[in-house]
């Protein structure tokens, strides 16, 4: 019988501690130097260990902070009305948020924005940016301008949770809206919000309706940016699948 490699041993130890829940996402392990001395082993060899961790998905390296275990990744269509928290409920964390700024503008003030929630130029709009986050891991942030036409107030209590949840406490009805997907390059404060430097992220933009009288009202806009190493949308094509010629 072959023996195991020593790489293979200081692998499967922490592999294990992971599966069994010894160690939850977000938990940092320990440095390569204090993993050389638990072991006996050389550097070389923990080296290995850590990047087939890194390779398959259970940790993940955060430059200046250390090596943690990985959260689960995301999967979701793009045509998908859940929201940030059913993400997080469904792999298994607990969605919550930091609210970073918040400001009211005049609609005038962001004409863009004025546009897609359909507002005049006096109108007032809510401007909040919040971190999102799973298990009290930084994954999403959140910029959402929502019409003073349809919400005239908001409380701030409401946006360190579910957004959603208080809109559905006033009665109003939530339309799942079409998403545009892209790449964005972080800005400064995302790097350091999110921990991402090395990494693209992804960008979801949507306008999400409520009804009145039959009617469709556009009341919200929001660009989330996710780190783009803890999510994925697949889109579904419509097209008949023809034969492609060599």
């Amino acid at each position: 019988m072959s023996k195991i490699a020593k790489y293979q041993i200081v692998e499967r130890a922490i592999r294990d501690s992971i599966n069994s829940g010894e160690l939850s996402t977000g938990d940092q392990l320990m440095t390569e130097e204090d993993l050389c001395r638990k072991y006996g082993f050389s550097r070389t060899t923990i080296g290995k260990a850590l990047d087939n961790l890194r390779t398959s998905g259970y940790i993940e390296r955060i430059p200046g902070k250390g090596t943690f275990v990985r959260a689960s990744r995301v999967e979701k269509s793009a045509s998908s009305g859940r929201s940030f928290s059913e993400d997080m409920k469904a792999i298994g964390m607990t969605a919550s948020a930091k609210l970073i700024s918040y400001e009211v503008h005049r609609a005038h003030e962001v004409p863009e924005i004025a546009a897609k929630l359909k507002l005049h130029d006096d109108d007032l709009v809510h401007h909040f940016v919040r971190l999102r986050m799973g298990d009290g891991r930084p994954i999403a942030i959140g910029d959402t301008y929502v019409s003073g036409t349809v919400i005239p107030a908001i409380s701030i209590e409401c946006l360190d949770n579910s957004f959603y949840d208080y809109v559905k406490t006033l009665g109003l009805t939530i339309l799942a809206p079409s998403k545009r997907l892209s790449a964005a390059l972080p800005t400064a404060q995302q790097q350091e919000l999110l921990g991402a430097t090395d990494i693209a992220l992804l960008c979801s933009s949507h306008v999400t309706y409520t009804q009145k009288e039959g009617e469709l009202i556009p009341f919200e806009y929001t660009d989330t940016y996710y780190n783009g190493d803890l999510y994925a949308y697949t889109v579904e094509s419509t097209e008949k699948l023809e034969h492609v010629g060599d």
